[in-house]
């Protein structure tokens, strides 16, 4: 059962997209979630942003720290401008983004024969090192599960083996929804 209904998940891509906004073009933030207890709770998330269905920026929380609604805003600013691996988002590039948010569940320790593609995303921990892949990332790429376990390190810069040489694994859910699937409601 989902954690969030259309209209809360609704209000999450508003607040998210107006924060990205506010942030390329320099203004002020116009978009506030609704008075929702939902979004008061603290909850890990991650925001992804696609343009003409690539990636172009993802940033996130894995854990909690703050209301739902700041994790959003702070996910989705940081997605867009400050993203090592892409340049800011530039204003004329507003239009063409999609996002796409994922709440996640408290990470939970996990033998590797517990993941289960599709359903998990992964966090792995070794010495200073760490990586998280979320839940759909496997099944875009179309992954088993021995090769989500070998991309896991790769992400967090281990040998692709660590995952049977004593790193620690975290598995998660996540409640995942986009523009594309959470359209506006109809006008009446």
């Amino acid at each position: 059962m989902p954690m969030f209904t259309h209209l809360q998940q609704r209000a999450l891509l508003t607040l998210a997209r107006g924060a990205i906004s506010a942030a390329v073009l320099r203004s002020r933030v116009t978009a506030t979630p609704p008075e929702d207890d939902a979004f008061t709770r603290p909850l890990g998330v991650f925001v992804t942003l696609k343009q003409r269905g690539e990636l172009r920026g993802c940033i996130g929380f894995p854990e909690a720290h703050v209301p739902l609604r700041e994790a959003v805003t702070q996910a989705a600013v940081s997605a867009a401008l400050r993203d090592p691996r892409f340049p800011p988002v530039a204003a004329r590039e507003l239009d063409s983004l999609r996002l796409e948010i994922s709440v996640l569940s408290p990470l939970a320790a996990a033998a590797p024969e517990e993941v289960v593609v599709g359903t998990h995303g992964l966090v792995i921990e070794h010495e200073q090192a760490r990586g998280l892949l979320l839940p759909q990332v496997p099944v875009e790429w179309g992954w088993d599960r021995e090769t989500f376990l070998r991309q896991i390190c790769r992400k967090a810069g281990l040998p692709p083996d660590a995952w049977q040489r004593g790193a620690r694994l975290f598995t998660f859910t996540a409640e995942v929804f986009s523009e594309e699937e959470t359209p506006e409601p109809a006008a009446e």
